[in-house]
């Protein structure tokens, strides 16, 4: 089943949901990072949670950025999305080998560490919109939903899971971002926080083979749901040889004559997909040459 999201309305629309799977995003990312399995699970998590909130912008050309900054071996981690389900990251030290802990699970919290959660969102403004806190637990579910209350004030309960299976290979991933309205009822609020509180964990759901749909059923139960509409996702990367040149044009002539006058190729590597290019002495002169006239 390919990779997808749902969004739904309950409750009179005092509740707004997102639900989805992720599956082969986080195994693409985990193959072009060659992720070990506690940092797949970290990164896994935070690429489900930037999907969905993704596809929260309303614009087209809408970027969202989630940053993780901590003090653990994973040092921290970045993802980008867009509103048409797009998504991409890398963690910065890819490698991290770490006991379970000690409720037997990959110790996510431990790799993370202490830090910060960022959000930027690049809406076409002059500026963009930055909202930063700092971390809770470094579960990543638990401290995005910490964010919304704090630095958008909107009530959620964000859940996410990534279960690897013995080789080490994604067996399966999502999560789920459940939302109150401003004039969510007292007895909408106290039904939701029951049903919340009978899931123990998404990858527990995902595995015996159920989707988002159900997901939301199981966490909506008893509320009237009307599901709006049903979206692809996938790990996109939009790197190329061309972007990486101007990005290269853009260092600067003195920058760029120092790599001719080496006379080597370079390597450049895009964090994201980890993909290489490679620029010849040739290819060099001609970028130099552009920045010369620009």
């Amino acid at each position: 089943m390919s990779d997808y999201l749902i969004r739904a309305t309950a409750a009179g629309e005092q509740i707004r949901a997102f639900a989805c799977i992720t599956k082969e995003i986080v195994e693409t990312a985990r193959k072009a990072h060659n992720t070990s399995p506690v940092v797949t699970a970290a990164l896994g998590r935070l690429l489900t949670a930037g999907t969905m909130m993704g596809v929260m912008l309303k614009g087209e050309k809408d970027l969202l950025t989630l940053q993780v900054q901590g003090d653990g071996p994973m040092k921290g981690m970045t993802v980008t999305a867009d509103s048409k389900g797009n998504v991409k990251g890398y963690a910065n030290v890819p490698d991290v080998i770490l006991p379970a802990n000690d409720k037997r699970k990959l110790d996510v919290s431990g790799a993370v560490g202490k830090g910060y959660l960022s959000v930027i969102k690049d809406m076409g403004m002059k500026e963009p919109y930055v909202g930063q806190t700092m971390l809770q637990t470094g579960e990543i579910a638990e401290d995005l939903t910490y964010y919304f209350a704090s630095s958008e004030q909107v009530p959620s309960s964000v859940g996410l899971g990534v279960l690897m299976d013995r080789s080490n290979v994604v067996k399966c991933a999502g999560g789920f971002i459940i939302q109150l309205m401003p004039f969510a009822e007292e007895a909408t609020i106290e039904r939701l926080e029951r049903n919340l509180g009978r899931i123990n964990s998404v990858t527990e759901i995902l595995d015996g083979g159920r989707t988002p749909e159900d997901l939301l059923q199981i966490l909506l139960d008893g509320f009237d749901i009307k599901f709006m509409d049903k979206q692809e996702i996938q790990f996109s990367c939009n790197c190329s040889k061309e972007r990486v040149a101007k990005a290269l044009i853009s260092v600067g002539r003195k920058e760029l004559k120092e790599m001719i006058d080496d006379g080597e190729e370079i390597e450049v590597n895009c964090h994201f997909c980890n993909q290489n290019y490679k620029f010849s002495v040739a290819e060099l002169k001609e970028m130099y040459q552009k920045a010369t006239r620009a």
